[in-house]
């Protein structure tokens, strides 16, 4: 048995899910033995604010019974959420405990539990985890958003940089991804406490000048909606008629985006009137009553009743000038549409008596996410470009656009009629040359509009071009495009491979994998797919690589000089004053070494110098370019412009080294991102100066709410000195990251 205490807070639990979860039998004694079981489980077990910590699951088993009312098997699952994790117990204790379906619940949540500690949301597998889980029983992330809830309600007893960190992974997942499951109003208060903790002053003085307001703005409302009310009530209408301002996060986006003051921002009042009928065309009769007392912005109309939203959000929209000039935005909708717009999905368990995914729309989402994630590696996706697709579909906005015969297609924000065409089918997209939109001829890249009538126009011989991929928008474009291009690369290399093995085996030519690679890098091919990919292009590579192996016993000899000799054999230059230079800066450099009896900034009389893209300093891979005014540019390796400088002209990169008596001053840079504390820059530069005693160029910091982002420029001596900094200064307290600086 368990005190007085727990027995009212049970018998508080049972009540909520009698009033608010599905019409069906609560099973009562599912959630009471579950309860007992999370208390014991937790019974020596405290929160960060000193309670203890059955306090969290019995608010997160709240959550869900009253604000996402799911079903008592969810109720049950959210008070052994953490029972796994934090607990000598098992999945098999849970199981055996409570079935199968509570424990499979509780297992989804349980992997996914941490996903977002690495700031840089790197974890590919770990969001794997959560879409599988996810779209496995819709419950597991459900749960996860009354997790998330709770403990932003009580981040204050968390330390700062632990606010900062659960403030900004919400601000990017979790409030995102609580829209698209349309849960308006867990959004809503996840992006309002996040932005509580990432930029308190601004958050402070938006509510202080609403709280300032309140009694003028109640006042103008009360006013405002009189007439409406009297309408409605002469129409026989039953409705719930509220006035609000809008939240204090979206409040912020609109000052940002439109570049205003608060005072200057005139549309932060929504009135909301919510219907008792099952006729959604009783909305649009409302509509035309409150038309007819108020000027409408016809712009500002949007019908997302005849076109609801992917996540099933389904309401009128208009905005109205009040007899003040005030711009009102008006909200139309039935009950039922409410409650979808207020809890998303979890209304689906009151209205259709499902406690199985049952939206289409949202289905088909998390299947294409799925998808995406499951065919990464299949698809050559980078680990980085699978999470900015994940992250750049949670963000975007829809628009809607049509094809000439009508047929209506949701796109994100920002997509263009090639994102169109690829959304017709893959195909369509592959052969696009290009469209009309509305009648009129445009470029593939122009943003489409909600209303657009878009006309694809096709040849049978067209291919994608390699520009594509940067300007669409929607992920399926972007994989198709990008499977395109894999595959036309697979198939050179394979073309390529079977030219040399053809010339190879007709020369009786036998060499190994050493001598082939010393080759190839000779000649900066940075593998053997690169060199095969380009062969399949054209075949006078392939020749000059078996001139190379011909001579295979001489390979560590061969110099620079025979090599551009063997390559203008086969590539002849059209400047021969040109060629005449490069062959002699290739021939100066042979054997010379950087710092090694060169007078400065010169090598035998060919000048050099460090790029300033880049920034080398001794330590790094450095490579050689040949210019035609400055002399040589020495770049590092893994410089991006050194790719570009390659494909212009590959005779023209030389091999470059530092000699072992390179000294000097070099420049290095340092990106810093971090907590926003007082003193916190003075301690990174007192590090710097006291420990290694060099000199510090420039400091430019920008300050984001409670965080800095900032570029530091040094004097330093070599790369071995540079990451000793940026290691001392990653061991600093406050500090996130601290990473050479690239720019």
């Amino acid at each position: 048995m368990f005190s007085n205490y727990y027995r009212k807070k049970l018998d508080e639990l049972l009540a909520a899910c009698r009033n608010n979860l599905s019409s069906r039998k609560v099973n009562e004694n599912l959630v009471s033995n579950a309860f007992r079981f999370a208390l014991e489980a937790h019974k020596n077990d405290k929160r960060a604010s000193g309670e203890p910590y059955i306090s969290h699951p019995y608010e997160v088993s709240m959550i869900v019974a009253k604000e996402i009312p799911l079903d008592d098997i969810s109720v049950a699952a959210a008070l052994l959420h953490d029972v796994v994790e934090d607990t000598k117990f098992t999945i098999n204790d849970i199981k055996a405990e409570f079935g199968d379906e509570v424990a499979e619940i509780v297992d989804g949540a349980t992997q996914i539990e941490g996903i977002f500690e690495n700031y840089e949301l790197k974890q590919v597998e770990s969001y794997k985890k959560m879409i599988l889980s996810m779209t496995s029983d819709i419950r597991v992330m459900l749960i996860k958003f009354a997790d998330r809830l709770h403990n932003l309600r009580t981040l204050e007893f968390l330390s700062d940089s632990r606010q900062l960190r659960m403030a900004q992974e919400t601000l990017e997942i979790y409030a995102p991804l609580a829209h698209r499951f349309g849960l308006s109003n867990v959004k809503t208060e996840l992006e309002d406490l996040s932005f509580k903790y990432l930029d308190k002053k601004a958050y402070d003085e938006i509510a202080n000048k609403l709280k300032e307001k309140k009694r003028e703005r109640d006042k103008f409302i009360k006013k405002f909606v009189e007439p409406i009310k009297d309408a409605l009530n002469e129409g026989n209408y039953k409705f719930e008629l509220s006035g609000r301002a809008k939240h204090i996060y979206s409040i912020y986006r609109k000052i940002k985006t439109r570049d205003k003051t608060f005072d200057e921002i005139y549309d932060l009042f929504a009135v909301r009137i919510i219907l008792d009928t099952d006729n959604k065309y009783d909305c649009f009769a409302v509509y035309g009553i409150c038309s007819q007392i108020y000027i409408p912005i016809p712009e500002r109309f949007k019908n997302y009743i005849s076109l609801p939203k992917q996540n099933g959000y389904q309401s009128i929209h208009t905005t109205l000038m009040s007899k003040e000039g005030k711009l009102v935005e008006v909200q139309i909708r039935t009950r039922e549409m409410h409650e979808i717009a207020e809890k998303g999905i979890a209304a689906h368990w009151k209205y259709k008596e499902n406690v199985h995914l049952n939206d289409k729309k949202i289905e088909d989402w998390m299947k294409s996410i799925r998808d995406t994630f499951e065919n990464a590696s299949r698809d050559d996706i980078t680990s980085k470009q699978l999470i900015e697709s994940f992250k750049l579909n949670l963000f975007q906005d829809e628009i809607y656009c049509f094809t000439p015969k009508g047929e209506l297609k949701i796109l994100p924000s920002g997509a263009t009629p090639l994102d169109f065409a690829f959304e017709i089918h893959t195909e369509v997209g592959m052969r696009c040359i290009g469209a009309k939109v509305n009648g009129r001829i445009v470029t593939l890249d122009t943003p489409l509009k909600s209303g657009n009538q878009v006309e694809i126009i096709t040849s049978k011989n067209s291919k994608p071009k390699r520009d594509w991929e940067k300007f669409v928008v929607t992920h399926k474009a972007k994989s198709d495009i990008r499977k395109y291009f894999n595959s036309e690369r697979r198939e050179l290399i394979a073309k390529g491979k079977e030219i040399f093995d053809k010339k190879v085996k007709k020369q009786k030519i036998h060499f190994d994998e050493d001598d082939f690679n010393k080759v190839l890098h000779k000649i900066k091919f940075k593998s053997s797919q690169d060199f095969f990919c380009e062969s399949g292009r054209d075949e006078n590579k392939i020749d000059l690589v078996i001139k190379l192996l011909l001579d295979r016993n001489k390979i560590p000899q061969i110099d620079s000089a025979q090599e551009t000799i063997l390559a203008e054999n086969i590539e002849a230059e059209t400047e021969v004053t040109f060629d005449k230079y490069v062959k002699d800066a290739r021939a100066a450099t042979t054997g010379i070494f950087i710092g090694n009896g060169a007078t400065e900034k010169e090598m035998d009389g060919i000048k050099y110098d460090f790029a300033q893209c880049c920034n080398p300093i001794p330590g790094d891979d450095v490579i050689g370019f040949i210019t035609q005014t400055e002399g040589i540019k020495i770049h590092r390796k893994n410089c991006k412009n050194i790719v570009n400088l390659f494909l212009i002209d590959p005779q023209r990169v030389v091999e470059i080294n530092w000699g072992d008596s390179s000294a000097g001053e070099f420049t290095g840079g340092i990106k810093i991102i971090g907590e926003d504390k007082p003193g916190i820059l003075n301690e990174i530069t007192k590090t710097i100066s006291k420990s290694f005693k060099i000199n510090i160029k420039s400091l430019n910091i920008n300050s984001k709410g409670n965080m800095f982002e900032g570029t530091l420029i040094l004097a330093v001596e070599n790369l071995k000195q540079l990451n000793a900094i940026i290691d001392k200064i990653n061991a600093q307290s406050g500090i996130f990251i601290a990473e050479r600086f690239n720019g």
